[in-house]
Parts: C-alpha cells; structure tokens; sequence
C-alpha cells in the first residue's frame, strides 16, 4: 500500500490499553498463523479506534486471555514517528501517524479467507471503522516487505527526536523579531539540532549570511 500524507498529534499520555503498541525486539514480524491487515478508519479516529478494539477484544476473551476461546487478534498498531517542532521559542514533541486513516490488525482468518464472523461484528461496530483493504469480507494480507516496514514504523525511536523544520532551502521569509525585523531573505541553510536558518539578505547591497532562531521567520508569502 503506498503511504499517505502524516497526521500531526501532540503526544498523548499513554493508556494502559496502549500496551500492545511495543513490539517486543523477540516478537516476530507475523505471529504463526495470522496474518496483518490494513483496516480504514475515519480521518483522526485512529487512536480512539485501536483503544476501542483492543478493549472490546480482550472482554470478549479473543486476545489469548480466556483459555476457552481461540486467540483470533494479536496486536493492533497505528505507526508514529515523534518530531521536536520550535514554535514561539519554545519546544514542543509532536506525534505524527506515518498512515493517517489506517489501523494495522493482526488477525487470524477463516480457513476459506474470511474474517471470523465475531471478530466482523466486532470491527464493524465500532465507531469511525470504515473496511478493510481487499474484497468484502476477505481481506487482503500484507506482504512481509510491508509488515517490516510497518512494524520498523511503529517502534519507539532510541534517540530524542530532531527538530523539524518547516522551511528549507531556497524559500523566500521574512524576519519577524530581533536586529534584522521586517527583512526579506533566503533560506540557504537550516540547523535543526541548534533550531536555528541561516538567511541570507541584503545589507548595504551585499548578500549576507545571518543565522536566526527558528521562530524568528515566517515565509514572506504569508504576510
């Protein structure tokens, strides 16, 4: 599947049903006998859907916590990446969903490819749950390159987040604060580790590199 244009979220504070977001380093990529499937859910309902299955999953037993019933569903992700983002001098983490519209289920199916009728229900009847990609009532499995990708996608980073900057190369920005305010110029240079461009403008008729804090410049054709 090709991915979509990132959602940013401000960090939530974690859930105690958001435990099955860690993937284990030992997990496989595809639990035996399941498959992962990609399942559309309504635009910025991704997290409020992945809550509401896993809760109504492990009442219902099918998670591999009640002894008596199959386990028909594993894990259930919505890949993010975290990004420090400078605004008004100050940072801040946000949260961007890599597959904004998307939930990743980990399921098993029917031996004639259909998804089990309780755990259909169970989907369908959840708000903001849209269907999954393949026929109807026979979903189409990812492919192990995709699943790798995604699960790879959806593991906390190791290292804090850089910054991400807004501008690059070549835009054209106006300076809103400091000794050079009012100024247009051109971005020749951004240093996401300091939060900090490098403009270049005209001074006494000469093109002069200034570096400026980060939320100092707003593009010019925003004015």
């Amino acid at each position: 599947m090709s991915e979509q244009t990132p959602a940013e979220t401000e960090t939530p504070q974690t859930d105690q049903t958001d435990l099955q977001d860690v993937t284990p380093e030992e997990e496989p990529l595809v639990t035996e006998g399941m498959d992962w499937f990609v399942l559309r859910v309504a635009s910025n309902k991704e997290d409020s859907v992945r809550r509401t299955l896993l809760r109504k999953i492990k009442i219902e037993g099918y998670d591999g916590s009640d002894e008596t019933k199959p386990m028909l569903v594993n894990r259930i992700l919505v890949p993010t990446e975290k990004e420090k983002v400078i605004k008004a001098g100050k940072h801040k983490i946000v949260e961007t969903k890599l597959y904004p519209g998307y939930v990743f289920v980990e399921m098993k199916l029917e031996d004639d490819g259909r998804i089990p009728q309780d755990i259909f229900f169970l989907i369908k009847e959840t708000t903001g749950v849209g269907d999954f990609i393949g026929t109807a009532g026979r979903p189409s499995a990812m492919t192990l390159p995709e699943v790798e990708k995604m699960i790879n996608a959806a593991k906390p980073p190791e290292e804090q987040p850089e910054v991400k900057m807004e501008f690059q190369k070549g835009d054209h920005v106006k300076i809103t604060g400091g000794p050079f305010e009012n100024m247009e110029g051109t971005v020749d240079l951004t240093l996401p580790d300091q939060g900090k461009v490098r403009v270049i403008v005209m001074i006494f008729g000469r093109a002069t590199p200034v570096e400026l804090e980060y939320w100092l410049i707003t593009r010019a054709d925003e004015e």
